[in-house]
């Protein structure tokens, strides 16, 4: 038999206070899905495993839920009803039953025990200690039954993006001294209705255990733009995604020395041996590596220390109202010096307007994007130049 989880242990426990209680041989906790009874955690004098399923229409449970029988039975043979159904026929002869109800009103399954012996003591007090004992039960499973339910629905939503992916677009990445267009951004988008920033949906496909492949399918979608765009392709990554074989033999297949592969400031790197030894025949390549979110947190210094990367990129958190904000000013310029002292290229992110711009390059910032030259578009709308404003105010 499969190791119980601790939840169903908890639940094992109410059901054996349960049992003991009334004198009964079999309590269980069951899940009604409509067609099935599921008996999901079973204490049984018989060997009677967790998991069982039977019919839930010919089930004690539903015909009791249907109003056809009371929910305590002393003596299952004086109600004809009872008695044509197969738990009757294996040699049930007392029962009681009780709902499962969480905390939205909605009905999650029963809290039953059943015996083999008649029992004309059974009576409503002790329906009374197994409605205690369901709402106990019910404390512990929901946050189960709402974690099931969560990842059903993100299962439904993300399943036809598994071996498509995602729409991905292209933001222009702005040579801030000259205009010129020295490369972009693929950037995932997904369906508006959804109302959720890229990085939710993709911290939602690893709650299912699908963050890597819903990565993999956008480095796909964003590498079949390569053909159509000039300079280079930024292209977000995990490090969990990189460090599976796939990851990697994508990449691999790509021309490297067009790809800027970005590593968020966000996601934890827990060995950077690992993580150089996997990037190292990759960079060899040609392959530049940028740490992402620059100046969001405490862990780009150690990214920068550990990878040595070509690239830095600021963080819009202290990019917007740089050119009115002393001590942003301050911030990016150290960022640049030390961009410079490891030989990296600095890259703004998040620029919103013409005098952040300007202040950015005066700071010694090389390249820029953000939403004062272009938002995420696709590849054809790409220009090769866009408008500067030199003047910081």
């Amino acid at each position: 038999m499969p190791q119980r989880t601790e939840t169903a242990e908890q639940v094992a426990d109410l059901l054996r206070t349960a049992r003991q209680s009334l004198g009964m041989g079999l309590a269980f906790l069951s899940r009604m899905d409509g067609t099935v009874q599921t008996l999901e955690v079973v204490d049984s004098e018989l060997p009677l495993p967790d998991g069982t399923t039977r019919p839930q229409a010919t089930s004690f449970c539903q015909v009791i839920m249907d109003g056809e029988l009371p929910p305590v039975i002393p003596d299952v043979t004086g109600f004809p009803a009872a008695m044509r159904l197969p738990g009757a026929q294996l040699g049930i002869r007392s029962y009681i039953s009780v709902p499962v109800e969480l905390s939205d009103g909605s009905v999650y399954g029963t809290f039953c025990s059943a015996g083999f012996q008649a029992d004309p003591q059974l009576a409503d007090r002790d329906r009374v200690l197994m409605q205690v004992l369901a709402h106990a039960a019910a404390l512990i499973i929901e946050p189960d039954v709402r974690r099931r339910r969560r990842n059903a629905g993100i299962e439904q939503r993300l399943r036809p993006l598994m071996d498509s992916g995602p729409v991905v677009l292209l933001q222009p990445i702005i040579d801030l001294a000259t205009g010129r267009r020295v490369g972009a951004e693929a950037l995932s988008r997904f369906p508006r209705e959804w109302n959720q920033p890229p990085d939710e949906v993709f911290a939602d496909a690893g709650l299912i255990g699908e963050r890597e492949s819903l990565e993999l399918a956008a480095l796909r979608r964003a590498a079949d733009h390569l053909p159509d765009v000039s300079g280079y392709v930024a292209m977000n990554i995990s490090p969990a995604t990189l460090f599976t074989p796939a990851g990697v033999q994508l990449l691999s297949a790509l021309p490297l020395p067009r790809i800027v592969l970005e590593l968020s400031e966000h996601d934890p790197i827990h060995d950077y041996d690992h993580l150089t030894a996997v990037l190292a025949p990759l960079r060899a390549r040609g392959m530049r590596l940028a740490i992402d979110d620059v100046g969001a947190g405490f862990s780009s210094l150690r990214h920068i220390v550990a990878t040595a990367p070509d690239v830095i990129k600021l963080d819009r958190s202290i990019v917007a109202g740089v050119a009115g904000d002393r001590v942003l000013s301050v911030v990016v310029h150290a960022l640049v010096e030390l961009a410079d002292a490891v030989g990296a290229t600095v890259v703004a992110e998040g620029i919103e307007v013409a005098p952040d711009a300007a202040a950015l390059a005066g700071l010694g910032v090389g390249l820029g994007q953000g939403w004062h030259f272009d938002r995420a578009t696709t590849a054809d709308q790409l220009r090769d130049d866009y408008q500067l404003t030199t003047t910081a105010v």
